[in-house]
């Protein structure tokens, strides 16, 4: 069994932002729960998990993006979601989950919105 994901960290002005490229399933999982701890997340600030290079997202993805929630709620910090690709926002909407991820176009976009909030 190939990983064919890749975790990219960076800093935006809102906080962290994780690229996720590839495949988001059991056996990739792991990496991005293991990155969660490292993040070093401020109160206040926001957790950007860009999705534009997702491929596949199974059931244990959508944990990812849960644990991923629940570390941001845990540092008083906020999560967003950006670039969510056409076939995972429509699982996200099914499942309710769209009421626990507010979504964004871009990271960018979603740098723009939380700075609007913060104002």
């Amino acid at each position: 069994m190939s990983k064919n994901l890749t975790v990219h960290v960076r800093t935006g002005t809102a906080g962290a932002v994780i690229e996720l490229t590839g495949e988001l399933d059991h056996h990739t999982a792991p990496d991005v729960r293991d990155t969660l701890p490292g993040l070093g997340l401020q109160p206040g600030q926001q957790l950007v998990l860009d999705l534009a290079g997702l491929t596949f997202l199974d059931s244990t993805g959508l944990t990812v993006l849960i644990a991923a929630r629940n570390h941001a709620l845990a540092t008083d910090a906020t999560i967003a979601l950006a670039a969510v690709p056409d076939r995972v926002s429509r699982i996200i909407r099914v499942l309710g989950l769209n009421q626990l991820f507010p979504t964004h176009p871009t990271a960018q976009d979603a740098d723009t919105a939380w700075q609007s909030e913060q104002r």
